[in-house]
């Protein structure tokens, strides 16, 4: 098959860095550029020594050197507010683009200028934008030229409730959501709560009643409900470096939890990503670790008639760059797996 070039933009992050150890076993994908200001004129290897098909690779800085004409598709692994032109560049110039960052996943624009502090500077470019998850919009994307790449908690929280959604389980006013991920999640630039000693040995809830991936999830949440769909959603970080577990109640109307299990299980039984784990077992997220995977643990609390799903996902690897590489693949017309085909964790 004749090789796709495939271009990063942003390399210095936690998901750049993903990208990169994604992309050296692709199949396909051919990468051929890299940028980021602070590591321009380095090659790969001088900055990551673990790379090898790509070490000699230099690093350019887009603003002075430009973007590589022979890309056909580029990841944006840049802030929010930063995308949105880049995008906006490529798509005009008739490259196809799977953006990382939070810019066109909201389809309301107020919702996204006041939960980002930013003006949106693309927005003709919003309805054109697929929401990249693939379980659910797997034929969408294949005809889009854009990705937005859902946020990690987002993925984690809208595959544990899409079944039970879509079926019309839930039944109450809002839905709880107690979610926890490692520190990649908040980023690589050096910041005072996320220095070592502020995480290891520790466990606290940050961003309360205020986190930014809420709307997201509401949004999406309520397309499949076909209601509204409020959420109260309360992040923490774990003394871990990768994965996601978050904890989700629902009020439900179904209290035979062989039925709704049977319901989950159908859903995804074409889905090989998506696990629902058997009775008793609920998800860790060494079990996920630099994987696809999204595991799902159910368990009914008659007394409440509460639905309690637990789900666990890579934040850096299905919760943001393999999701992308899988959106990529489906842009690009291949197999959704493609590059993505390994089977085991990084476990221990």
């Amino acid at each position: 098959m004749k090789s796709i070039n495939v271009g990063i933009i942003g390399v210095s992050g936690y998901t750049g860095i993903e990208l990169l150890r994604l992309l050296e076993v692709h199949p396909v994908f051919n990468l051929v550029q890299v940028t980021s200001r602070k590591l321009a004129k380095n090659t790969l290897k001088t900055v990551f020594p673990f790379i090898n098909k790509y070490k000699d690779l230099v690093i350019t800085d887009s603003e002075i050197d430009g973007f590589n004409s022979e890309v056909d598709l580029f990841f944006l692994a840049v802030p929010h507010g930063t995308a949105m032109d880049i995008a906006k560049k490529f798509v005009a110039q008739g490259k196809k683009v799977v953006d990382l960052s939070a810019d066109f996943r909201l389809k309301d624009k107020e919702t996204y200028e006041g939960w980002y502090n930013v003006e949106h500077r693309a927005w003709e470019l919003v309805p054109q934008a697929v929401y990249g998850l693939p379980e659910l919009y797997e034929q969408e994307i294949r005809s889009a030229n854009l990705v937005a790449n859902p946020g990690c908690y987002p993925t984690s929280v809208i595959l544990a409730l899409y079944p039970a959604l879509k079926a019309g389980l839930w039944d109450g006013d809002k839905i709880v959501i107690d979610a926890k991920s490692g520190s990649t999640g908040a980023g690589r630039s050096p910041k005072e709560n996320i220095l070592f000693c502020e995480v290891n040995d520790n466990f606290f809830a940050y961003n309360v009643g205020q986190h930014r991936h809420t709307p997201e999830i509401e949004q999406e949440l309520s397309f499949w409900a076909h209601k509204s769909v409020k959420v109260l959603f309360t992040t923490h970080l774990l003394p871990i470096n990768r994965g996601i577990l978050s904890t989700i109640y629902l009020g439900t109307k179904e209290l035979d939890l062989d039925k709704i299990r049977a319901i989950y299980q159908d859903c995804y039984k074409d889905k090989r990503w998506v696990k629902v784990l058997d009775k008793s077992i609920f998800p860790q997220v060494r079990w996920v670790r630099g994987s696809m995977y999204c595991l799902l643990g159910l368990v009914l609390d008659k007394k409440t008639q509460q639905l309690v799903v637990v789900s666990a996902i890579d934040n850096l690897c299905r919760g943001a760059s393999g999701q992308a590489i899988c959106n990529a693949n489906l842009l690009c017309g291949l197999d959704m797996h493609t590059g993505l085909e390994f089977e085991v964790p990084l476990v221990p």
